[in-house]
């Protein structure tokens, strides 16, 4: 496949708040008061935009690009996978976030923009053009950039004929993040979550730090324990949010019961929703509630922090900084996503947001904003490991060790786990220790589950290389589970090759992987795992 990026656009096109344009080229390509320009920078493409005073909303970059008829294309997701990521043939109106890898009977190719960008990207496949847009609004509306000159994006693109697909789709992404963080060790533990699901305690989280602990072999990289939501003062089945300054009465003393875990020998970890908060702080710094879909509005609304503000993000900052005194070894932060956008990413599309509705620095893009935060909490985090779920993948990436990358697996329906879990490890593990750990969720040990499913997402999870967390219950855990999870802890608790999927153009649950150098077969609808010698290449 001819590369095609560093070719001059057929067109671009920018939309604003006032208006739209086609631009010209000249020197830049120009019109009324918005510029863009395409800038090479060895091998990749930066691209820059301003306006004086028109507000910016999206500009759009197409380029001629004939396709192959036979081609599969696979796009990225905003932030976490919802079981939907799967290769595909052409939809024009198909919007595929930050990346897409495509293979033809002619080749592979591949586009993306590098991490800590500072625009939403996304692109759009015809058989006759490529376009990416590059959403640079700010909440719902236009940036007022005021002439200040935006570093939009940079581009990526890599053609290939005869390599593995695995390893090209490596290699590509291996050039969009310069500054991947991970963690000293592999991760893997405990999360009380899915059997407990926020109604826990104190005392039963030391249950659980016993039982995880004593599954663990390993002496040299001990297990994790993760306290989620439900410790915090206000927690209740209707609020999930703070004051972060203390925990609830399950949870009086929180430095005391960090002591009593780190004594049965895991690493802490601690949940919080950090831009949802009951305190009493100034109405300036409430995020509209227009910004949510009118079926999800609620009364928390209120209360949700608009992290454009300094004084915000000084907030936030304090109560990591809080959190990191009481001695927890790592921090899970989670729902920014949601809570500055008001959608999931399966509502986003190339929408995002509602319209109509801006930060209170109306200045800067959204990204840039989110961009701010997710530093400000890196920043406070200091030597604590930082965990994200429900954050902007190209925005985590380089600031968290590890990140959620799908959706919610389950601890009561096996259906969600094959769709969630299933699908989040087969088509984002590629980009584990390229962008950050990659976390596809934990497995749920419960009597609600069949063992003979579940146990084969444990095997998978725990040969892949990526992190295991589980939640197993000390009260209903059964001798074979409790040798099941010893098992697969010892597995994960060393550095393991990449789970690659071998199966992954042709369905949405993957069931054929190449797990450190052995072919293995699951079967999702209930038959035990199978296994071979086959260790060939396979691209």
């Amino acid at each position: 496949m001819k590369s095609w990026f560093k070719n001059e656009p057929k067109r671009i096109y920018v939309q604003t708040s006032e208006s739209n344009y086609d631009l010209e080229k000249g020197d830049h390509w120009s019109g009324s008061d918005c510029k863009v320009w395409l800038t090479p920078e060895k091998e990749d493409i930066k691209i820059s935009l301003t306006a004086e005073k028109s507000k910016l909303m999206r500009a759009y970059i197409t380029w001629d690009m004939a396709t192959q008829a036979s081609i599969r294309i696979l796009g990225d997701h905003w932030e976490r996978g919802y079981g939907d990521l799967e290769f595909r043939g052409i939809v024009p109106e198909r919007v595929m976030p930050w990346y897409f890898i495509a293979e033809s009977e002619v080749g592979y190719l591949a586009a993306g923009v590098k991490t800590g960008c500072n625009a939403f990207c996304s692109w759009q496949v015809t058989r006759d053009s490529i376009t990416l847009c590059l959403d640079v609004r700010n909440g719902g509306m236009g940036v007022e950039l005021g002439g200040r000159i935006l570093e939009a994006a940079t581009v990526v693109c890599q053609a290939a004929q005869s390599e593995s697909f695995f390893g090209f789709t490596r290699q590509f992404l291996g050039q969009l993040c310069s500054n991947p963080i991970m963690p000293n060790e592999p991760m893997y533990g405990g999360n009380n979550w899915y059997y407990a699901y926020g109604w826990s305690s104190a005392n039963e989280i030391m249950e659980d730090t016993r039982l995880v602990s004593s599954l663990a072999s390993n002496t040299s990289n001990r297990p994790w324990m993760f306290i989620d939501d439900g410790w915090q003062i206000c927690h209740n089945a209707n609020f999930t949010g703070g004051p972060w300054h203390e925990g609830n009465y399950k949870f009086p003393d929180l430095p005391g019961l960090n002591n009593k875990m780190k004594s049965e020998g895991v690493k802490t970890g601690i949940w919080i929703r950090p831009l949802l908060n009951f305190s009493d702080f100034p109405v300036e710094w409430r995020l509209p509630q227009s910004r949510f879909l009118a079926k999800e509005l609620g009364g928390e609304y209120k209360t949700f922090m608009d992290p454009s503000i300094p004084d915000v993000l000084e907030w936030i900052k304090t109560d990591i900084a809080r959190i990191r005194s009481w001695g927890f070894d790592a921090i899970k932060h989670d729902y920014t996503t949601y809570d500055i956008l008001g959608r999931w990413g399966f509502a986003m599309n190339g929408e995002m947001t509602n319209p109509d509705w801006h930060f209170a620095d109306r200045t800067r893009t959204t990204m840039e904003i989110i961009l701010g935060l997710y530093r400000a909490i890196r920043e406070a985090a200091d030597t604590m490991l930082v965990l994200g779920c429900n954050t902007i993948s190209h925005a985590a990436a380089g600031l968290c060790e590890v990140q959620r990358t799908g959706d919610d697996t389950s601890g009561r329906e096996w259906e969600r786990t094959r769709k969630m879990g299933v699908n989040t490890l087969a088509f984002r593990t590629v980009q584990h220790g390229l962008f950050y750990s990659a976390d596809a969720d934990c497995v749920g040990v419960t009597p609600a589950i069949p063992w003979h499913l579940n146990k084969q997402w444990l095997d998978l999870v725990a040969r892949s290389g990526t992190p295991l967390l589980v939640s197993i219950d000390p009260k209903t855990a059964t001798p074979e589970q409790k040798r099941d999870v010893a098992r697969a802890f010892e597995l994960a608790s060393v550095e393991q090759q990449i789970a690659q999927p071998l199966d992954w153009l042709h369905t949405s649950s993957p069931s054929e992987y190449m797990l450190n150098g052995e072919y293995a077969r699951f079967n999702w609808d209930g038959d035990n795992i199978t296994h071979s010698n086959r260790t060939e290449e396979i691209a």
